[in-house]
This record gives structure tokens, sequence and C-alpha cells, in this order.
């Protein structure tokens, strides 16, 4: 059964070019991840992928069919979260997966065989007769990525899946995720968090203007991309500015410096001559820590907010 091979994918909506040519594909059983700022081009990346929004040019197969030709057909072989919870508040939970299952022309009886096992996984044992209204957000968020799996999908698409969770919440889905790539199932994620990415996802893509900007391995791509240390440097209240001493002293000890607000980021090829000199000084505070997925993402994307 294949996965997804997306190849020259354009769409425009009026003079927008949303998606300008993005070409990508998914390995069997592993977690891709799909990252960008928001008007990036990830939801209609999805919805085309998912033949419920037509490209303007390029192709598509999905569970090895052509899509959108064949996308109703493909979508029984998919399992999605997306991300807005769109439970039915007036059915159970149990309710909730028996009508879904359904839809992919599950018998009731089948259907019912496999709610228990996948409420249990879901952390929803016991909780096959509650109403919607009485779950949790987290409980909510895990009750739809059970109803994801009612039809035993060869690749879930994973729209954001743990926006507005707890800690523990997330956490308790990161788990579960991992558990379905030990099964072999395939996985298109997109996020937010870079660490959900840098924990879950094998490859992931970077994306803006609807163009690819960056794929790898997170390893692969924060050593492709950035330098390897950072040093976060903030000023002390009350003392002099973090954003002064950068601009008489920082360009000398670091590879590159950005100044946002009054934080100053030193990215660094080797650190111990900037850390021995900020030792040194008076009313500064600093962070040392090794470079992230964030940092990649802000240096290709930029600071700016995106509406």
């Amino acid at each position: 059964m294949g996965t997804l091979s997306v190849s020259g994918l354009r769409k425009s909506y009026g003079e927008a070019l949303v998606l300008a040519g993005l070409s990508f594909e998914l390995a069997r059983g592993e977690c891709y991840g799909l990252l960008g700022p928001n008007g990036a081009g990830k939801t209609t990346t999805l919805r085309c992928a998912l033949g419920l929004t037509a490209p303007d040019a390029g192709a598509i197969r999905l569970a090895g069919l052509p899509v959108p030709e064949r996308a109703r057909e493909a979508r029984m072989r998919v399992g999605i979260v997306p991300q807005m919870d769109n439970l039915d508040p007036d059915f159970t939970a149990a309710e909730n997966l028996l009508v879904y299952a359904r839809y992919f022309g599950l018998a009731d009886a089948e259907a019912r065989r496999r709610i228990p096992g996948l409420l249990e996984f879901a952390g929803l044992a016991g909780r096959a007769d509650a109403r919607i209204s009485a779950l949790s957000g987290g409980m909510k968020r895990r009750l739809t990525l059970a109803r994801a799996l009612v039809n035993d999908p060869d690749i879930l698409f994973l729209d954001e899946p743990t926006t507005g969770l707890d800690p523990q919440a997330r956490h308790l889905i990161w788990e579960r995720l991992k558990q379905l790539q030990q099964q072999g199932k395939t996985v298109l994620l997109t996020t937010h968090f870079m660490d959900e990415a840098e924990r879950l996802c094998q490859r992931l893509a970077i994306m803006d203007g609807g163009r690819l900007i960056a794929e790898g391995s997170p390893r692969a791509v924060i050593a492709a991309h950035i330098e390897p240390e950072v040093v976060e440097v903030f000023s002390e209240l009350g003392e002099a500015s973090a954003a002064d001493w950068a601009r008489a002293e920082a360009a000398r000890l670091a590879s590159r410096v950005e100044i946002v607000g009054e934080t100053v980021f030193c990215y660094l090829e080797e650190s111990r001559p900037l850390l021995d000199h900020l030792a040194g000084r008076r009313g500064l505070r600093y962070l040392h820590r090794p470079a992230n997925l964030e940092d990649v993402f802000l240096k290709l994307t930029g600071r700016e907010l995106r509406d």
C-alpha cells in the first residue's frame, strides 16, 4: 500500500499564490513533519492531499491512488485528526466512534468489537458512556485520535494534534503516536511545537510561501542551517542594556548576533570565548544551550508575527 507523494503542487486563490510547486514524499512507517508559520500553505497542502481542495497543477498519490481522481477511495485508508475537535456532542464517546465507523462501511458488530481497545489506547477506558461535554480538552483530543483509528488506517494526517493541551496530555499523545509508528503506521504531522517535531519526526520540512525551504531529519536540518551553540544574554534588572553590550562587544565574539527587544541571541561555533567574557561582566545574565529546531525555524522564516 502506498503512502503519500506530492509533486509540483500549485494552488492559487485569486492573485494569492498559496502553493508554489511543492514536492515531498513520505516513506512507509515514518513520521514526517510539515512545519511553517501561519499562511505558509500547510492546511492547503493537507486539503489537496486528501482530495478536499483541487490543486491548479501537480500530481498527488495517496495510499497508492491518484488524487483527486480517486480521493474518496484513498481516504478509506487514512485517519484524520483535524485542528479543531469536531466530535458530536449529542453522542457518547463510544457512539462517536460507532457512527464514524459507519462512514467506512464497518458493520456495527465489528465497530463495537474495536471500540474498547481504541478507548483503552486513548486512555479513556471506562469513559465509553461519557458525554462529550463531560470530557476535558485532553480527553476530547485523545478521543479524536481514537476516532481516526477506527478504520485501522495505513496513514494518519495529524493537524496540530496537541495545540491547547497541558504537558501531561501532550506527553500521553506523544507516547500513543510512537506506539502507532511501532505498528507501522505512516504519519503526516503539522505542528507549531518545535520540540514535538524533534521528538516525533524522522524527517520534516519547513514551509514558507508555499515552498519547502528546508527538509531532512531534525538533526540534519539543524546542522545544515544554524551554528551549533546559542547563548542568550539578558540584562539584570536596572542594569545597562544587553542590547547596548551586544552592539559594542558581541559581534567579535559570536558568529551571528540577533537583538530581539532586550534579549541578545548569540550563535556560535565555539562558545568558550563568549562565556569567559560574560563571566567577568556584571549586570548581564545568560543561558547557554545547543541550537534547536526553533532557532532554525526563526532564522528561515523570520521573527515577525504572521496572522
